[in-house]
């Protein structure tokens, strides 16, 4: 649901936030310069720029309406530009949810808007938040309208929207990435919200060190930060204090402040006793600081891209599954997010907490790394190179390969390497978990290429 909902709406049709709106609403940028951690978008002369610059005095716009997909984390502002596309240009202004709407709801809206637009002259924006929700059939019944302009579509998705909008919907599109917002434009924010009279107007000061916990509770999501910032003023109100302080936010975010800078050593110790409590295979260390890193803010997509190194670096080979449950991990934390993929990222760190382990897959492969960059290389043997090309059997290129099905062992002696790597070993398993087994078929495998069996 839209933080809009109990705002009144202005004369176009986009919400207008009344006094009794939410913090997060009063607080929505009423302008392209107000608008935060944008500034690769709204660049001079950028296409997100020239759409949000007012019509002339007669009206007039100095662009073409253009269609656009934001793709962006929550609380980065894809909601808000949608409405500044609309005040700016003088649209009519429609919002959808595609949580909610259906392809009845679409065909309406654009029905409508085409309507308007014959009858009037008048242009409709059409925001269609969390776009990525929409099946093939709902995005069909926008093809129409976008490619004759019937609507200017203002799509947001917090996911990829190369696998989640159709291709033909997306060409007609400009697509545009907004960033994270960094600390300093979170804490920006906040003390906007502290001074502005549409916020808090001054009635009440912060202290910093509740500013610091606030912005690193909030991470990258300002509406986020403005609903902490509002109920922590709520409970310094109640209890008649004119400042808010740490426990002010900790009571309006109902957990503790954890201490972890994540700018400073904390981070880096907390990252670093995670790492090394799963190599430990102490699995209640590593639950302990994932549960300091997601207390305190920690993004849950760089908590799963260690996972997935860790699932190799450390686990490899002595369980394969390691990895494709790490993997699945990261994408559970891409369609889910927090709170709930605390859950799959849990299941992960217990598995590769507690799975075998083995580090022979980052030596081989750093080993054979460290050879080529000394320069030992040499030609791919004649046997193994490409012979499916003009000239390459005049070449030599593939005489005397073997095809190694046709030996009922599925293995037969053969040279791979080049001949100044002639019998190196990079590959060297353990006997914990399933390379235990892996060792064993290696070692017939290594025999019988060289000819010993």
């Amino acid at each position: 649901m839209d933080l809009f909902t109990s705002a009144s709406t202005s004369d176009d049709g986009t919400p207008a936030a009344s006094a009794g709106a939410p913090l997060a609403v009063r607080m929505r940028p009423a302008s392209a310069d107000e608008v935060l951690g944008q500034e690769h978008l709204l660049a001079p002369g950028q296409p997100l720029r020239r759409l949000l610059e007012p019509a002339d005095a007669a009206g007039a716009r100095r662009t073409s309406p253009a269609s656009v997909v934001l793709w962006g984390p929550p609380g980065t502002g894809k909601t808000t530009i949608a409405y500044l596309v609309a005040r700016a240009s003088g649209r009519r202004f429609v919002e959808l949810s595609a949580v909610t709407a259906g392809v009845k709801d679409v065909r309406a809206v654009v029905e409508s808007a085409r309507r308007d637009l014959v009858t009037s002259g008048r242009e409709t924006v059409l925001f269609v938040d969390e776009v990525h929700r929409f099946t093939s059939t709902q995005q069909d019944a926008l093809l129409p309208a976008v490619e004759n302009r019937w609507i200017t579509l203002v799509a947001a998705t917090t996911e990829n929207p190369s696998f989640s909008v159709q291709a033909p919907l997306l060409s007609r599109s400009l697509l545009l990435t907004l960033h994270p917002l960094g600390p300093d434009d979170v804490a920006e924010v906040v003390r906007r919200a502290l001074a502005d009279e549409r916020g808090l107007d001054g009635s009440l000061t912060l202290d910093d060190d509740a500013a610091a916990v606030l912005v690193r509770l909030a991470g990258p999501d300002a509406r986020k930060a403005l609903t902490v910032l509002e109920a922590a003023a709520a409970a310094a109100e109640d209890a008649g204090d004119e400042q808010i302080t740490t426990a002010h936010v900790e009571a309006a975010v109902d957990v503790a402040a954890v201490v972890y800078d994540r700018d400073g050593d904390q981070h880096y110790d907390v990252i670093s006793a995670f790492i090394k409590s799963m190599r430990g295979s102490d699995v209640d260390a590593a639950l302990h600081y994932l549960a300091r890193m997601i207390a305190a803010g920690e993004d849950a997509r760089f908590i799963a891209r260690r996972l997935i190194v860790h699932a190799s670096e450390d686990v490899g080979m002595a369980d394969p599954t390691a990895l494709p449950t790490a993997v699945a991990a990261a994408q559970a934390v891409q369609l889910i997010g927090m709170p709930e993929a605390r859950i799959p990222l849990a299941q992960a760190v217990i598995h590769i907490a507690s799975a075998p382990k083995s580090n022979a897959a980052i030596v081989g492969i750093d080993e054979a790394l460290a050879d080529v960059r000394k320069g030992r290389s040499g030609q791919v043997p004649q046997h193994l190179r490409d012979a499916h090309y003009a000239g390459a059997e005049a070449l030599g290129h593939g005489a005397g390969y073997r095809y190694p099905h046709d030996d009922p062992r599925g293995v037969l002696r053969q040279d791979y390497l080049p001949d100044d790597l002639a019998g190196t070993t990079y590959y060297r398993p353990t006997t914990h978990g399933h390379e235990r087994e892996i060792t064993a078929r290696l070692a017939a495998v290594r025999s019988i290429q060289r000819g010993d069996r």
